[in-house]
């Protein structure tokens, strides 16, 4: 009975829309969406529980917050050409430890899977330019590996506060590479606090969270649904005033949909 009670107390307190076809969890981080080999995962919890799910999109394991997931496996396919054809309005907050960040910026930056099938961008850190013009970071064509496949990969983001020793942003992975985000701030000198990935003394958790997400229900007309994700507060626990005023959906708009 274990994973029923957990699988209850889970949906319980991290539902943030549901109708007959679809479902969004405030995701807790620490726990992973599918597939997780030798522990316990979000979709596993419900199928055990007598509730099957399928994901529109994967957040990482580390990562909290808005999760789409299909009830019905016919609206399925949907849900996930949305995604893939970047009609889905996806906005994170993520921590830096770091200061110094333009209030607008793009990260244009290919990436590739080096060794032990880690993401990586597709280049040397020392041929990544910065274009203070456009706020935008790039690695021109003839700087980047030729000997692997890339993917052609871009982030927005906006910083919406700050304080002596952190930086928050709203940002958004226009191409939803796996580990984007990470990699890519990681990689321009502002890694996410807490990202395992590039700390390997991290404790604590990833301050990443997946804060909004803007989809068409095919369903009921083709209506646009937004749903905000409220970040808990073992995601403000870093900042030292804690929470902060978030930027409302207009401010946003333009950082989740400039590649659209």
């Amino acid at each position: 009975m274990g994973p029923v009670r957990d699988w209850a107390q889970i949906r319980a307190a991290a539902v943030l829309y549901e109708d007959d076809a679809a479902l969004v969890l405030n995701k807790p981080a620490g726990l992973s969406v599918m597939g997780e080999r030798h522990d316990t995962d979000l979709v596993r919890l419900a199928e055990e529980a007598g509730e099957k799910l399928y994901p529109a999109h994967r957040i990482d394991k580390v990562t909290s917050g808005a999760l789409l997931l299909a009830k019905d496996l016919a609206l399925h396919g949907d849900l996930t050409r949305q995604f893939n054809r970047r009609t889905v309005d996806k906005v994170y907050l993520a921590i830096t430890a770091t200061t110094g960040l333009p209030g607008r910026g793009t990260i244009e930056l290919p990436l590739s899977v080096g060794r032990k099938n880690r993401v990586r961008v597709a280049g040397n850190r020392a041929a990544i330019a910065f274009d203070p013009d456009r706020s935008c970071w790039s690695i021109p064509p003839g700087e980047q590996f030729q000997e692997v496949r890339t993917y052609p990969s871009t982030t927005t983001f906006l910083a919406v506060s700050g304080d002596p020793g952190h930086t928050l942003l709203a940002v958004s992975p226009l191409t939803g590479r796996r580990h984007q985000i990470r990699v890519h701030l990681a990689w321009i000198g502002h890694p996410i606090e807490g990202d395992p990935l590039f700390d390997k003394a991290a404790a604590g958790r990833t301050l990443l969270h997946s804060w909004r997400l803007g989809f068409d229900a095919a369903w009921a007309g083709g209506r646009r649904i937004r749903v905000e994700a409220p970040p808990g507060p073992d995601f403000w626990a870093a900042l030292p005033g804690g929470a902060v005023p978030l930027p409302g959906w207009e401010a946003t708009a333009a950082v989740s949909s400039a590649g659209h």
